[in-house]
């Protein structure tokens, strides 16, 4: 096998035809600053390639569509394996989709409760144990025993046929007839077989055969015969009745057994214990109100009243292992799920039935916790997990399935991570290597740098300015580059500089006092205003439930009267300060194709409104409107102002291919017609941020709005971009911009979560220079973030832990990041802040 993949001529994006080789089985590190082509490498080239490969591979079926999936602009690729890319999509919005079923585990966790758990009744509590014939008869000899002496009673033994369905069962009745068989009980009357039987279709009949009836002073006096007829009859009823057989005593009292389980103190049978019992997407297993949502409605937050939210029919929930039912354990977090998963203590028969189950359980969760996840509960809603989150999920996935000869593509798998998290995950990352593997990785983090075997560095800038291989080596060599922008931060030579003096904190402060949601501790947090303020701590800690759960919800209701309901605490002191907030989180700027950056700034009306003042314009009778791809009139109908139609693949994603109308320009022929300087207003959708900037600056209702978006690195994003493209990051970014070009009250708080998601060092640079002059003209900032370069700025740290998850909700420590790095002994950010302050 080839040692090396070699790319010759990459032409895709703003690649400038480059070529280069990658070692195989290494961990390949890619950067760049932001814009500059590195995912159009990894994942538009690379991986794109690699999977139209595997599509070749596949039957005839998939093969047909094989002329709408184009081949990357590339000459030649050669060396290339199959390959897997792990980026930063969120999972489905799927309300049955959790951490535990997208893993995997939850389906290993149905089948280990189905073959181990002990089943207890969900009406009296007792533990259930499966009967025999033997058992059976036993219990009906003591239950008889209970009765006074009768010499006409008999003890009755049917089958029960049909339960609670609908249907006239002429046939079944007549097929019983035929059996031999006397007597049937329909919906509680008996009737003779012999006789006619009339059952409307549209209702709900219980049907038992009367298999014997046998005499109570009889069984009651152990007579030889007599118990034999019993034994025989019970096999008939639980081989007719579907391993069930309805005993009625003398004097009327009924009871179910099973073969299966069976009550002994109240005659409760439960149902088959199988694994689809405990699957909340099965009728057999799902609560019937709610039909295993948890919730009165679809994406309702009413829990449902039946269920109480745990989604599972009763008995479901009253198998348990140890002393937790299935629901129990996927409550718990993954370092708790972990703990009990080992500790819990299972008889020698269970080990032996459940030993492999146990395994790969076991593995799935050592892999999640590498990768940093242990805070997570096993039901969380996989559409709330962040892209860090989901893609650490789907790589701990991808480490348990043990591939070898594999390229595995990923974007920034340490968003999100706490540096003391990232070792474990750059161990994750080597462990794939280490198997056979070879590991391309688009990040910008120091630590993944370092531990990489080879460094390629993209740019030198970013959009038209990047595309090209700047650097290229084995770690550490290569930190010699001498024009490397991400060497000349590894030698030390470039840094973002530590203030030399910090804003001091001032009487206005805002202070969260008593918070307890999730995990948080009774906490009491203040945050100096008009000030930059970090809020850090380890993953799970419970930065995001102190500011957006708490702080921005209460502020939001007080200010704007929002609906939103606070997580709990007793009170959020002075608001008053403030007269302005704003969110700018990773949520995308819109889910539409037709959603990009011009729409979301608000430069796209003026656009519009300038094409339309054009004398061509005029002269044809167009307005405003004919500029829009969201109305008919100027768009191409073909694609309705899309550009590209979607082609579904049944049993693969759905592959975009480009309008064959309007070659992917959303407008008409007449729309395109109108020009302003030479570009019509798709050109205009194509322009760089960087080109439309200077392009419009004689247009300030344009320029102002999109004048920002340079200034927070975001100049190589083309005005049209469709929003769904966009990463976290830029998304944060855009909305940063949008409100930058706002005029500013001086009393207004941003809220920001990890704004230097899929940041170079520069462009770090950059953007905390921006942040910093917000804070000068008299405004509060409050950020989530584990970037050091970023927490050594701040003017003051609020940091939360000590750990994830239950160990976690108190705050470690507070003050300057001087304070935290070199006082607090229990401060895991403290920890790696200090080198950082030398």
């Amino acid at each position: 096998m080839k040692k090396n993949i070699t790319i010759k001529g990459a032409k895709e994006h703003n690649l400038k035809n480059i070529s280069l080789e990658i070692p195989r089985d290494k961990l390949v590190c890619i950067t760049g600053v932001s814009g500059s082509g590195k995912s159009s490498l990894a994942f538009d080239t690379i991986f794109a390639e690699g999977q139209r490969r595997y599509i070749e591979s596949l039957s005839a079926y998939a093969r047909q569509f094989l002329g709408q999936m184009q081949k990357p602009d590339v000459d030649e690729i050669d060396g290339l394996s199959p390959a897997i890319s792990i980026d930063q999509k969120a999972h489905s919005r799927n309300p049955r989709s959790t951490v535990a079923t997208v893993t995997e585990i939850y389906d290993y966790l149905r089948v280990l409760y189905a073959r181990i758990g002990i089943p207890h009744c969900p009406d009296c509590g007792e533990k259930i144990e499966r009967l025999s014939i033997d058992e059976i008869v036993d219990q009906i000899l003591a239950q008889l025993a209970k009765y006074p002496s009768v010499e006409k009673e008999g003890v009755t033994i049917l089958a029960p046929i049909v339960r609670g369905r609908k249907g006239n069962y002429y046939q079944l009745l007549y097929d019983l007839y035929n059996s031999g068989f006397a007597k049937v009980r329909v919906n509680g009357t008996m009737y003779r077989l012999s006789e006619k039987i009339e059952l409307s279709r549209y209702k709900q009949h219980t049907i038992e055969v009367v298999i014997d009836t046998i005499p109570a002073t009889a069984l009651r006096d152990a007579n030889k015969d007599a118990l034999q007829r019993l034994s025989e009859a019970l096999e008939t009823a639980v081989d007719r009745g579907g391993d069930i057989a309805q005993i009625v005593f003398p004097h009327g009292d009924e009871r179910l057994f099973s073969t299966k389980f069976s009550c002994v103190s109240c005659g409760f049978s439960f149902p088959e214990i199988e694994p689809r019992l405990f699957s909340f997407n099965s009728p057999y297993g799902y609560c019937k109100a709610c039909t295993g949502l948890g919730t009165e409605e679809l994406f309702s937050e009413t829990i449902c009243g039946v269920c109480e939210g745990k989604r599972l029919r009763k008995e479901a929930l009253a198998v348990k292992i140890g002393d937790k039912n299935i629901v129990d354990l996927v409550s718990e977090t993954i370092q708790g799920a972990t703990s009990y998963i080992l500790d819990v203590e299972l008889s020698e028969r269970q080990q032996e039935i459940a030993g492999t189950i146990l395994k790969e359980i076991e593995h799935r969760l050592t892999f999640l916790l590498d990768v940093g996840l242990h805070y997570l509960t096993l039901d969380r809603k996989a559409g709330s997990l962040s892209g860090g989150e989901a893609q650490r999920i789907r790589l701990a996935s991808q480490v348990g399935s043990r591939l070898v000869g594999a390229l595995y593509v990923l974007d920034e798998p340490t968003i999100g991570l706490h540096q003391r998290d990232n070792d474990q995950l750059i161990k994750t990352l080597e462990g794939l290597r280490d198997l056979g593997n070879t590991v391309l990785v688009v990040e910008h983090d120091e630590d993944t740098i370092r531990r990489s075997d080879y460094m390629i560095e993209i740019g030198p800038g970013a959009g038209v300015h990047g595309g090209s291989v700047i650097a290229a080596g084995e770690v550490p060599a290569i930190f010699a580059h001498e024009t490397s922008k991400t060497a000349a931060y590894m030698r030390g030579d470039a840094k973002i500089p530590v203030p030399k003096e910090r804003r001091k904190p001032g009487k206005d402060v805002i202070e969260v006092i008593g918070a307890t949601e999730h995990n948080l501790k009774n906490v009491n947090a203040s945050f100096p205003l008009r000030r930059f303020v970090c809020v850090t701590g380890v993953s799970g800690s419970g930065k995001s439930t102190l500011m957006h759960d708490i702080l921005y919800k209460t502020i939001a209701k007080k200010l704007s009267g929002t609906k939103a309901e606070p997580g709990a605490h007793k009170e959020v002191r002075g608001v008053s300060y403030i007269d302005k907030m704003i969110l700018m989180d990773q949520s995308p700027i819109g889910r539409s194709s037709r959603s990009n950056p011009a729409t979301y700034t608000g430069a796209w009306t003026p656009i519009r409104d300038l094409f339309a003042s054009t004398d061509e314009a005029r002269f044809r009778g167009y307005k405003t409107g004919r500029f829009s791809f969201n109305r008919p009139g100027g768009r191409c109908e073909n694609c309705e102002g899309h550009g590209q139609n979607a082609i579904e693949m049944h049993f693969l994603p759905t592959v975009y291919v480009e309008c064959d109308v309007c070659k992917g320009r959303r407008f008409n022929r007449e729309t395109l017609e109108v020009m302003w300087k030479d570009k019509s207003i798709y050109d205009v959708l194509e322009m760089t941020v960087e080109y439309a900037v200077e392009f419009f600056k004689d247009i300030p209702s344009i320029n102002n709005k999109i004048e920002t978006l340079n200034d927070v690195g975001l100049g190589y994003l083309k005005l049209g971009q469709p929003a769904p493209t966009l990463s976290g990051g830029e998304a944060q970014r855009v909305k940063l911009a949008t409100e930058l070009a706002k005029r500013s009250t001086g009393r207004t708080l941003y809220l920001l979560d990890e704004p230097t998601t899929g940041l170079h060092f520069e462009d770090i640079r950059k953007l905390l220079e921006v942040l910093h002059q917000l804070v000068d003209k008299g405004n509060s900032i409050l950020v989530i973030e584990h970037n050091l370069d970023v927490i050594k700025t701040a003017d003051w740290i609020v940091d939360l832990g000590p750990e994830g998850g239950s160990g976690g909700g108190t705050i470690v420590a507070e003050g300057t990041p001087e304070e935290i790095a070199l006082k607090s002994t229990t401060s895991h950010t403290g920890k790696y802040l200090r080198p950082y302050l030398k």
